[in-house]
């Protein structure tokens, strides 16, 4: 949620940043109106019931025909009363509403454009020359019996798989070298509840652009989360954070779900775009002032966990029209997929700035003790994609794979062999 100050002082900043995003600069200026409205409704509220307070005095003290005058008018006043609070009630939902469908002020340097205007910032590692013919992930794992599609289809449908035996702990060794390097880095442990209120997934930014990709059970009115950052934001929300001995951080593990409407015929094969992965995400809270670096740092994090999968990668800083409502910043690390010829998306770390705590109310107490809003900050550490990049640039000649030598300790083999 768009900061109104902000809004007031600057209104051309955030034109500007609708105009790089590709959307439309006149959200703006209904925001501006909606707030004008409501402060218009607001002043024009409180001299009623002023009116009426005063009136009230009056009334107590007066006599007679005066008396009978003032109820009059009182009557007049009260029905006036009434309806200024309507007008009021009215125009603080349009201003809420007008709020909630401005998506965040992008920060100076994003670049402008689409999904393909993103910008390189940094090449890990060369792409691995190969003597033979490259197999796709979906070969290798089902040759190790690692990965059931036709059964997963069968049971729940397109995009949905098993990972059998070694593929599942295959799983389960990544994502715990993943929370284990989170909770030597000082991030809290975290499962949280996958699935969350109305409230919660509104608040994060998920049911703008996206919300056709999220899973709803109608009946309960809850929503399944694609990412434990929908939980994790919502953990503190309408709370007051101690954030003096720095960010707050944690590091959910969850089973995510996402509908994935409009990507049907893209990614069909294998378990590259699916319905159902896990995830290790992390999540910190901040003071606004401190935003940017803590962004630098969780990249860092996620930088570590690539080197220890041992693939080669790129970062990039996507583009404005490739951002969700809430980040106002986002860097994608791309892994090498050799069966593919291209980089694919492995994580994604989004400074949210103040977007979400906003819509949350989660504060902080700065040091002359006033309340401020909290910078909400994401970032992947592992998935199950991972297992694509890693069976893929791992393989060798016979459909066997070369574990990463810091996965060994919790897999137990140097080597999988297909069986």
């Amino acid at each position: 949620m768009i900061d109104l100050k902000l809004l007031r002082d600057d209104p051309e900043a955030l034109r500007s940043s609708q105009r790089a995003r590709g959307a439309d600069p006149s959200a703006v200026d209904a925001l501006l109106a909606a707030d004008e409205r409501r402060r218009e409704a607001v002043g024009r509220a409180d001299t009623l019931r002023g009116e009426q307070r005063q009136l009230g005095k009056k009334i107590g003290k007066a006599r007679g025909d005066e008396r009978d005058s003032l109820l009059a008018h009182g009557k007049e006043l009260a029905s006036a009363v009434k309806a200024a609070e309507v007008e009021q009630g009215e125009a603080d939902q349009a201003l809420t509403d007008a709020q909630r469908a401005l998506p965040n002020l992008i920060i100076d340097g994003v670049p402008e454009g689409g999904e393909d205007d993103f910008v390189v910032l940094d090449h890990v590692g060369t792409p691995r020359e190969f003597d033979f013919d490259v197999r796709d992930h979906v070969e290798l794992l089902e040759g190790l019996k690692a990965l059931d599609s036709e059964r997963g289809a069968k049971v729940s449908g397109a995009r949905f798989f098993f990972l059998t035996g070694i593929g599942a702990q295959l799983q389960l060794a990544m994502l715990t070298l993943a929370m284990n390097k989170a909770v030597a880095a000082g991030f809290t442990m975290m499962i949280p509840p996958v699935l969350v209120k109305p409230e919660i997934m509104e608040g994060t930014g998920f049911l703008g652009a996206h919300a056709a990709e999220v899973y709803r059970l109608r009946d309960d009115d809850l929503y399944l989360v694609g990412t434990s950052e929908v939980p994790l934001a919502g953990y503190h929300s309408d709370e007051i954070l101690d954030l003096e001995s720095g960010p707050k951080r944690y590091a959910g593990w969850s089973t995510c779900f996402r509908r994935e409407a409009g990507s049907y015929g893209k990614d069909t094969r294998g378990i590259i775009r699916v319905h159902q992965f896990d995830k290790i995400e992390m999540f910190s809270y901040c003071r606004p002032e401190d935003a940017a670096d803590e962004h630098q740092r969780l990249l860092a994090w996620e930088r570590e966990m690539l080197a220890a999968v041992e693939v080669p990668y790129r970062v990039i800083d996507v583009a404005a029209g490739d951002l969700g409502a809430s980040a106002a910043r986002k860097f994608d690390c791309e892994a090498w997929v050799p069966s593919q010829q291209r980089y694919r998306e492995l994580t994604s770390t989004s400074n949210c700035t103040t977007f979400q705590a906003r819509r949350l109310n989660t504060r902080y107490r700065d040091a002359d003790g006033r309340n401020q809003i909290a910078a909400t900050l994401n970032g992947t550490l592992a998935t199950t994609r991972w297992i694509v990049a890693i069976v893929e640039n791992h393989q060798q000649p016979d459909g066997s794979v070369v574990v990463p030598e810091q996965l060994r300790p919790y897999l137990g083999k140097d080597v999988l062999y297909p069986s």
